[in-house]
């Protein structure tokens, strides 16, 4: 078996992706006992990456007997960290190294007859961008049932494979088994790469919850791809609308790398899974697939979208205590602080209609932010729709917000639409919040409560 992670960084640069891949191949010669291929005339190895894989791959098979197996990680990552960057420097750079990389998958076409399998993985289908025009066209296995639970972990294998470790992590934690089961569950689990839907678990994130005996969000610290940055940053659309919706197979699988369709990169990238199938429409729901998906990518969104001064995930912590205690004053030193910490760039000064759709998308993600209490944004009630509804054990709290309005007004809207109706015989504190977003100043104006 031969195997190359094109992860690291440095591989972005032609002379460092080649030397890589030269490197990785002169480990294998070494191991195997081989003699490297030669320059024609000279006694030195190669420096011809794909003459060199070609020699190595048919020399493993004459010395062993058995054909070889390659293992590709993260196949695309040398032309993703150049996409999108619009620099010529990088431009120049991305064509070398698709060209490098044609030159190098083009071995597999010629060794064929050597190769028991090779296996790929990455986020892009680079076929479109003819890299892989020497190669026998790889099947994409990506949704297919057979191998739907093949890179991470099921709750049947967690619960045999792990048991132990999971007894450690609940003393560790000072919870019980089930009760440490289901958060793992909920913060984990989730992932579905078919129509049956079958759970898996993040691998990395539940070896590292094991591993520290602590479960925190390890998949997204371990740090957010730059392409997912500059995809956030240059797309123009509101990527939260693919959230919980329905689509055709074509609008999240014909993907190549395209910051003006994010869809299909979201949803390679782990960041969107399958949440349920109607084989009627033949359509699919994506959502999040967990906790620590949800959390980490709402703040990343918020935190690129505003480039508040303070980071996002600070100020959730303060926001969520202080609802959870039914500080309403707090509350709204929280929004205004966070608001006014926006630079003033950022904001839309166009028309009336660009700075509304500005503010709405700004509440929502702040709404989303705290979404481990149960969120409504625009909820549906019998007389319209509520801004944005929040519950908490011991509250709620129904918000409208009103554009270089009066808190007054957003007030006496709730009161007319009766949008507190529903929660009559509901035994928590009820608590209506109006207020008023200023275009000036890009903050909260006026802030009124009535419980």
């Amino acid at each position: 078996m031969v195997s190359f992670d094109f992860n690291p960084g440095h591989k972005r640069t032609n002379s460092g992706l080649n030397e890589y891949i030269l490197g990785v191949i002169a480990k294998n010669e070494k191991k195997y006992n081989i003699k490297p291929f030669t320059e024609e005339g000279t006694r030195k190895p190669s420096l011809d990456a794909s003459l060199r894989f070609n020699h190595l791959i048919e020399e493993l098979h004459g010395k062993t007997g058995q054909q070889v197996v390659v293992l590709i990680d993260e196949y695309d990552k040398p032309l993703l960290d150049l996409l999108g960057t619009d620099k010529p420097a990088d431009n120049e750079q991305l064509k070398a190294n698709r060209e490098l990389l044609r030159n190098f998958f083009s071995t597999f076409k010629a060794t064929d007859q050597h190769l028991r399998f090779v296996m790929l993985t990455g986020v892009t289908k680079f076929s479109q961008v003819t890299m892989f025009s020497g190669f026998n066209q790889p099947d994409d296995i990506s949704l297919d049932q057979d191998y739907d639970t093949l890179l991470g972990i099921t709750e049947e294998e967690l619960y045999s494979t792990f048991a132990d470790g999971i007894s450690e992590l609940a003393a560790a934690e000072n919870k019980t088994e089930e009760q440490t089961k289901e958060r793992m569950k909920m913060r984990y689990d989730g992932y579905h790469f078919s129509e049956r839907m079958k759970d898996v678990y993040n691998p990395f994130s539940i070896l590292n919850a094991l591993k520290k005996k602590k479960q925190r969000d390890y998949w997204f610290d371990s740090g957010t791809p730059e392409y997912v940055v500059r995809l956030m940053a240059s797309t123009h659309e509101n990527v939260m609308k693919y959230t919980n919706e329905e689509h055709q197979l074509d609008e999240f699988m014909k993907y190549k790398a395209d910051t003006a369709r994010p869809l299909p990169m979201l949803f390679q990238a782990g960041y969107l899974t399958i949440k349920g199938y109607d084989p009627d429409w033949d359509t699919y729901r994506l959502d999040f697939p967990n906790q620590e998906v949800k959390r980490g990518f709402i703040t990343l969104l918020a935190n690129d979208y505003l480039e508040p001064k303070e980071n996002a995930e600070g100020w959730v912590k303060k926001m969520l205590k202080a609802m959870q205690t039914g500080d309403t004053e707090l509350v709204r030193r929280l929004f205004t602080s966070f608001l006014a910490e926006t630079p003033y760039s950022m904001r839309p000064k166009k028309d009336l209609k660009d700075r509304e759709l500005y503010f709405h998308y700004t509440f929502y993600l702040l709404m989303r932010l705290i979404s481990c209490y149960t969120v409504y944004t625009e909820k549906q009630l019998s007389e319209g729709r509520a801004d944005c509804i929040v519950e908490t054990p011991k509250y709620i709290y129904i918000f409208e917000f009103k554009l270089d309005g009066t808190a007054a007004e957003a007030l006496q809207q709730i009161e007319d639409r009766g949008y507190a109706k529903a929660y009559e015989s509901d035994g928590r504190m009820i608590y209506k919040i109006g207020a008023s977003f200023s275009s000036k100043t890009g903050t909260v104006e006026e802030w009124e409560v009535i419980h």
